[in-house]
């Protein structure tokens, strides 16, 4: 790699760590809305809402397509978001 595609490299890289920092943030508050919600669910059962799944992964696809993102990508991003924070919920849920 030639000096300047690795200077070039290097600020593209920058760039992505300080949107991981600010998605990290989001991250953060998403969690915290997700307490919210756990606080008021009384059985475990109610931790998956399957057409609420539904609904947030069409919502995406029509988002990623209108914002011409690839949406294989968000599709699988949020389909991991969500099973993560169920298994959260699940794990959280014992706790109380």
């Amino acid at each position: 790699m030639s000096p300047l595609k690795r200077k070039k490299l290097g600020k593209i890289r920058s760039e992505l760590d300080k949107l991981d920092n600010s998605l990290i943030k989001l991250i953060k508050k998403r969690t915290n809305l997700v307490n919210e919600v756990l606080k008021l669910k009384d059985k475990k059962k109610e931790i998956i809402d399957n057409k609420r799944i539904n609904i947030i992964l069409r919502n995406i696809r029509k988002k990623s397509i209108a914002n011409k993102i690839d949406p294989k990508i968000t599709n699988r991003i949020w389909k991991n978001m969500i099973w993560s924070y169920i298994d959260y919920e699940k794990r959280n849920f014992k706790k109380r």
